[in-house]
């Protein structure tokens, strides 16, 4: 008969003898990777988007606000641990808004409506002006007509821009705030007033900037809220019924005149800069990943999605990455300067860095809600590489395009210089009931969305960063 003790020390014996012939990796899980710890980490994304918007807020391209802006972003970027933060400086012109103002004066009661100016619009002086409106109902419609239409008048641009998932309303009604002024300037406009670009019913206006021509005079240039615009189109139609004069080609109707106080000014050259910061690869000779958004914004609300969100958003990426093991590659994150005011920060970037060899550049400017997209535009040598990265963003609810990417702003010479770029698209849904106005705070900002984010970009920048020379360049 066996002995019960000693068959309890042979089987203990087994059991010790099993574990020292299993190898000791199959014990031990593996360490985290940067998407699972953007998962269970700490909310870094919000705390650089809270703590921006309130110790900063408003960050205008050139003033005091965006200098200090740059002065925090280096002592935030150092204290997360991140290699060769510097600010890289560079010279821009400066243009800051003053009074606005804006009345229907006749043929009904004055009634005063919501106006914003527009980026680099001219003044009006102290005591405004008054004119006629001459309607379009498009920009194309505008374009097309004659100058005896305009001259002397106040242009009014309609338009109604919806929402859309992709956003991809924005280039054809934007047109009538890029370059609207420009046009009616040349026509002989006195000043334009444009319906604000944005797909929301809130009662405030949707600035932005306006461009004009080398040897075009600007003019006075603003947009209005969307119900003020609906405003000043009933009462064009309603006066487009009420005779002013008969002659043998019927009556002219009573002209729609509004009065503007619009004081902004050109405040000369002044300095903005690019906040640059590095997650150093383990391999010096592989050329970087480039990360962006701007660090800059509009002056009306405190910038929260446009664009203190998307700061956060790759700095709290490659900060996981970072945390997760060394990458091959160096990872950039580029603050960049003066984007909303003519993308001076990125054409900064690309004088000084566009020489250098860059594997990839991303960037993020769109918001903070969801990403839902990938689109790729990479050398055939990516293909396979491609192919993890939507396989790795999936699972995130993100989908494949079928679109090529095109960047962002603030990489835009860059990738019009042929570096591979990566759209991580975001739902812009709603990003045009907020842009530019008053209402862009940290309130409007999603932190389930904004986690998703951080948590897609950080799958994809660890692949990315990781990548072979055969895959890019």
């Amino acid at each position: 008969m066996t002995n019960p003790i000693h068959a309890r020390l042979l089987a203990l014996a087994g059991t010790s003898l099993a574990l020292l012939s299993t190898p000791l990796s199959a014990s031990i899980p593996p360490p985290p990777g940067a998407a699972e710890l953007a998962q269970r980490g700490d909310d870094i994304a919000w705390s650089i988007t809270e703590d921006l918007t309130t110790e900063i807020g408003p960050r205008m391209a050139g003033t005091e606000a965006e200098a200090a802006a740059r002065r925090w972003a280096v002592a935030r970027l150092q204290s997360m641990g991140f290699a060769n933060v510097r600010d890289e400086p560079f010279d821009m012109p400066v243009w800051v808004r003053g009074e606005e103002d804006a009345w229907l004066t006749s043929p009904f009661l004055p009634q005063k409506v919501a106006i914003t100016a527009l980026g680099t619009s001219a003044s009006t002086g102290a005591k405004g002006i008054e004119g006629d409106i001459a309607y379009f109902e498009s920009f194309d419609a505008l374009v097309a007509a004659p100058e005896r239409r305009v001259k002397g008048k106040i242009v009014f641009i309609d338009h109604q821009m919806a929402p859309a998932q992709d956003g991809s309303g924005y280039g054809y009604y934007g047109r009538g705030r890029f370059t609207g002024a420009n046009v009616a300037a040349k026509k002989g406009a006195i000043a334009t007033v444009i319906r604000a670009i944005g797909t929301d019913d809130h009662r405030v206006p949707h600035t932005g900037g306006t461009n004009f021509e080398p040897g075009v005079k600007p003019i006075p240039a603003g947009a209005i809220s969307n119900p003020d615009a609906d405003q000043l189109v009933r009462q064009w139609k309603r006066a487009q019924q009420m005779r002013k004069s008969e002659t043998e080609m019927g009556y002219v109707p009573e002209p729609l005149r509004m009065k503007l106080v619009l004081t902004p000014q050109n405040l000369g050259t002044k300095q903005s800069g690019n906040v640059i910061a590095e997650v150093p690869g383990r391999d010096p000779a592989a050329s970087p990943v480039v990360v962006a958004c701007h660090l800059d914004s509009w002056d009306l609300g405190t910038g929260a999605i446009d664009d203190a969100a998307g700061c956060a958003i790759v700095a709290a990426a490659a900060k996981y990455v970072m945390t997760a093991g060394q990458p091959r590659r160096t990872i950039r994150i580029l603050w960049a300067g003066a984007e909303e005011v003519g993308v001076f920060g990125g054409k900064a970037y690309f004088e000084k860095h566009g020489t250098e060899k860059h594997a990839v550049a991303l960037e993020s400017d769109f918001g903070a809600d969801r990403v839902w997209r990938i689109d790729f535009k990479l050398p055939d040598s990516a293909t396979a590489l491609a192919d993890r990265l939507a396989a790795a963003v999936m699972p995130f609810g993100v989908v494949r395009g079928k679109q090529p990417a095109n960047g962002g702003a603030d990489i835009g010479a860059l990738v019009q210089a042929g570096v591979p770029a990566i759209d991580l698209a975001q739902d812009g849904t709603r990003y045009f009931d907020l842009h530019h106005t008053p209402d862009d705070t940290l309130d409007k900002i999603d932190p389930v969305q904004l986690r998703q984010n951080v948590v897609v970009w950080s799958a994809v920048l660890a692949i990315l960063a990781n990548s072979a020379d055969s895959e890019l360049p």
